[in-house]
């Protein structure tokens, strides 16, 4: 309890992340003053963004990041002590914990700090599923997919932390799915889950497989990747097509960005391209986990966690990322004894 165990900014990564671009630190835990809680880490996500917070680009309206600082990530806690009148001792919360086993907070609305309702599930849940990454692909897939039973819906990166809950909701949707994702061991997964077909982008010619596949074009593309796989799905849209521009981690480490220079095939298809985001959708929070928490316990959904045990593997968690390593939402389970 006397120390704070953290994971910080050594170098700003250039390309993939490496070992050298974290720094641990020990600090005490220092107490709390008036409207403040100490939080205690139980779990903390990994997502590809966290790359961006270390570089210091101006990624989520998070704040900058100097070298030596504590690495933003959103993860669960548990709070140990509280003088803040909203919270008690002993709640669960989730929100922006940072790289650290131990923070201390005035619980503002820049940190998005949310209470854990659905106790029923592990709590690794509620790290991604029933955080951002279930908020993102469920909101981004109602609302700007518009899905209708029958649709064609791709979605790349599908093996991945939103891409395989944004698979298994298309089929509780009633639309016929194809997965793009990175060797024969993810694509089996996902086809397990519930994919029509699979395109395995690393041993397959893409935009042979998409034209194959989808003869009449695509009504709905859910994209994760961004690059060539993006330029190919353009290039085979249905009339009316709805893309939903969720992440791009195919740009993120090139050198030189990928230039879309198809994107006038929208106008063809009378199609749309929309940018997410998703703290524009945070009030939908609650109703979101009420539904995907439903699919879960029903069993029509089901979360693929991919958990590292133990805070000294948080560098080794973002950087298997980028090797692409995961399959489905990658966390860390930090108090072990919990």
């Amino acid at each position: 309890m006397s120390v704070n165990r953290q994971w910080c900014v050594a170098a700003r990564p250039v390309g993939k992340p490496k070992p050298s671009d974290f720094l641990y630190k020990e600090s005490s835990i220092p107490k709390i003053g008036p409207d403040e809680v100490l939080l205690e880490t139980l779990y903390l996500g990994i997502a590809p963004v966290m790359r961006m917070y270390m570089m210091n680009l101006p990624i989520g309206g998070e704040a900058p990041l100097a070298i030596g600082d504590v690495i933003h990530g959103r993860g669960v806690a548990r709070i140990l002590e509280s003088n803040h009148p909203e919270y008690k001792s002993g709640e669960i919360v989730q929100g922006q914990l940072g790289w650290q086993t131990h923070k201390v907070s005035k619980m503002t609305e820049r940190e998005r700090f949310l209470k854990v309702k659905h106790h029923e599930l592990s709590y690794a849940h509620s790290v991604r599923i029933l955080s951002m990454t279930g908020l993102t692909a469920y909101t981004s897939f109602k609302d700007q997919g518009r899905p209708k039973s029958g649709d064609i819906v791709v979605v790349s990166g599908a093996a991945g932390g939103v891409g395989h809950i944004v698979v298994q909701m298309a089929k509780i949707l009633g639309c016929y799915v194809i997965g793009i994702a990175g060797g024969p061991e993810k694509c089996a997964i996902v086809k397990n889950l519930g994919a029509d077909e699979m395109i395995d982008y690393k041993n397959e010619d893409v935009p042979e497989r998409i034209a194959q596949l989808c003869p009449n074009g695509m009504d709905i593309y859910y994209d994760n990747v961004g690059g060539e796989i993006l330029s190919a799905c353009l290039n085979n849209l249905a009339y009316n097509a709805r893309i939903i521009l969720c992440g791009s981690i195919s740009e993120y480490t090139r050198e030189e960005k990928f230039g879309l220079t198809n994107y006038a095939m929208l106008r063809r298809a009378n199609a749309t391209m929309h940018g997410y985001f998703v703290y524009n959708y945070i009030d939908q929070f609650d109703a979101c986990n009420a539904q995907l928490a439903d699919w879960i316990t029903s069993k029509k959904m089901t979360p693929l966690i991919d958990e590292l045990i133990g805070f000294e593997k948080m560098p080794e968690a973002l950087i298997g990322v980028y090797d692409g390593t995961n399959i489905g939402t990658r966390c860390v389970k930090v108090k072990l004894d919990d």
